[in-house]
């Protein structure tokens, strides 16, 4: 079984705190944040991951990665693809045929995979979609209709779901990805308009490491749950 990983990202928001390597390379508990989730992937039988960076990294991803139990692939593009380019482009590496797992680099997310695939088998979809209720960074304010505030409420976790960068996609969705841009502004939604995009409901753990903020809580997670992987 294989995957297609995104590990395009520059860390630009990280500034000093990315050590000047790729955000997916950035230590997270030790290790490269991207070494976790492979190890995540790896429990659910994938032992072939295709990581999608820019070209001239390869060595790097190839040198970090080592020694995780699967096999790992650069797929090194020659410019800029986008999200859905640079999927697209990893695919071309594949040995197999039939659905993948394909996903951010980026994160420390729990989804089931099993349950992930199953679900779009049993759907028929095109592609299925990981979405998720983030934590909110906001209370809510009460107010009545002439602007009163009346009282405030905290609100644990969003209201409505998000796409958080994870999918099973058939053969049918590679095939409609972009060479060049974003699958979200483009196969998304046009699989959506034929009615074969589907959603699967993640409720446990998505930690985005996008700032060195998020970085320390990542860092702080892993180190207060060792078993994580496990």
């Amino acid at each position: 079984m294989e995957a297609i990983v995104l590990a395009g990202g520059r860390a630009e928001r990280l500034g000093d705190a990315a050590g000047g390597l790729p955000k997916s390379l950035v230590p997270v508990g030790g290790r490269p944040l991207l070494a976790w989730q492979i190890g995540r992937l790896r429990q659910v039988g994938v032992e072939r991951v295709i990581v999608s960076c820019l070209g001239g990294q390869e060595h790097e991803f190839d040198s970090r990665l080592d020694g995780l139990g699967v096999e790992v692939v650069c797929a090194g593009e020659p410019e800029r693809l986008g999200r859905g380019g640079g999927i697209r482009f990893a695919a071309r590496s594949r040995r197999e045929t039939g659905d993948v797992i394909a996903m951010n680099g980026d994160e420390l997310v729990d989804a089931d995979f099993d349950r992930l695939l199953e679900r779009h088998r049993a759907t028929g979809a095109a592609a299925t979609i990981t979405v998720a209720q983030p934590p909110s960074q906001f209370g809510q304010v009460e107010l009545t209709e002439d602007d009163v505030v009346t009282g405030f409420h905290e609100v644990s976790r969003v209201p409505y779901w998000v796409n958080c960068g994870i999918y099973a996609l058939s053969p049918e969705a590679l095939e409609r990805f972009p060479e060049k841009g974003d699958h979200e502004s483009s196969t998304f939604p046009e699989l959506a308009d034929e009615g074969k995009l589907r959603a699967f409901r993640h409720t446990g753990l998505w930690l985005t490491v996008n700032t060195p903020k998020e970085l320390r809580r990542a860092d702080e997670y892993v180190g207060a749950n060792p078993g994580w992987l496990a």
